[in-house]
């Protein structure tokens, strides 16, 4: 069992960049699947992106391909999302999730953080 901590979520201008991380405690970190989701104001959670569990293979939806760079260093027990060119429509409260799977994308995540919210200004 893992507790997830997201951080670095604020305000930015469009077309800044934020690098939000998805921190870990309780199990070993190293073993679990992570993904990224957002879920804007009135609308449904959207999956943005994915790291297997040794940060060899990623993936992204074709929606949000090329602004956003999921990274993990599991010494630091972290999962990283780069995210560059924000738009204000990238404005959302950011959460991640994991389940322990060799999968890059396992069938659900059992265990999410609290969510950080990035809001984008005009």
């Amino acid at each position: 069992q893992v507790q997830l901590v997201e951080s670095g979520g604020g305000v930015v201008q469009a077309g800044g960049s934020l690098r939000l991380s998805c921190t870990a405690s309780g199990d070993t970190f190293s073993s679990y699947a992570v993904g990224w989701f957002r879920q804007a104001p009135g609308k449904e959670r959207e999956f943005v992106a994915a790291i297997n569990w040794s940060g060899t293979s990623t993936y992204y939806p074709a929606s949000v391909k090329g602004p956003l760079t999921i990274s993990r260093d599991n010494a630091k027990n972290t999962v990283y999302l780069q995210m560059n060119s924000l738009k204000p429509e990238d404005t959302a409260v950011y959460y991640c999730a994991a389940r322990g799977s060799r999968l890059i994308i396992p069938a659900k995540y059992d265990y999410w953080g609290q969510g950080t919210q990035v809001t984008v200004s005009s």
